[in-house]
């Protein structure tokens, strides 16, 4: 632009902005009222926003320990010579730690905080032809013990039985921790 332009251009947004401001009066009677009405509403709408950020967060977090459980589920559901009945399994161990870090050593940092491989049960079941019930499946001869001849499960179960606390944090609200519990239930595959 040259310099005649450029004033131009100038002086007429100066007069848009002049004849603007001159509609509205600087002193209006409900600017004070707006004011207090936002400053009013304001914390409602930050506690409205904190808890639902707080609600996506304990979803999210529900909905990854629910793929942990899964994934455990299905791999242990499709290994070979795995022992439910004995808890200290090398192979079921390593799946527990495979789910919760990625690696079969632990050795990754987890998925989740704070959950660790003492708190997941996997518990197996069979289906009972008297009752028309899925029962436990007891760990002997007669039950699902292969260690002892037994037949192999026909479902696995995973859960975390006393629950994975959480803590919502909204503020200005008191609030308490609170145990999520999920639990996977898959056929079993494996022998």
């Amino acid at each position: 632009m040259r310099g005649g332009q450029q004033n131009a251009w100038w002086h007429s947004l100066q007069d848009v902005l002049r004849h603007s401001l001159k509609a509205v009066p600087l002193r209006s009677p409900r600017r004070g009222s707006t004011i207090l009405e936002t400053v009013m509403f304001l914390p409602m709408l930050i506690v409205l926003l904190f808890g639902m950020v707080e609600i996506a967060r304990v979803t999210y977090t529900y909905y990854t320990l629910q793929k942990i459980l899964y994934t455990l589920a299905r791999h242990v559901g499709t290994e070979q010579a795995v022992n439910f009945c004995d808890g200290s399994d090398a192979v079921l161990a390593a799946a527990k730690n495979f789910a919760l870090t990625g690696s079969s050593d632990g050795s990754a940092d987890p998925l989740v905080p704070n959950l660790t491989v003492d708190q997941i049960e996997v518990r197996i079941e069979r289906y009972n032809r008297d009752t028309g019930e899925i029962a436990v499946c007891d760990c002997s001869i007669t039950g699902c013990d292969a260690a002892q001849g037994g037949t192999s499960p026909e479902y696995l179960v995973v859960s975390i039985p006393d629950g994975y606390r959480i803590l919502p944090v909204i503020p200005y609200m008191a609030l308490e921790e609170f145990p999520l519990r999920p639990r996977i239930r898959v056929p079993f595959g494996g022998t």
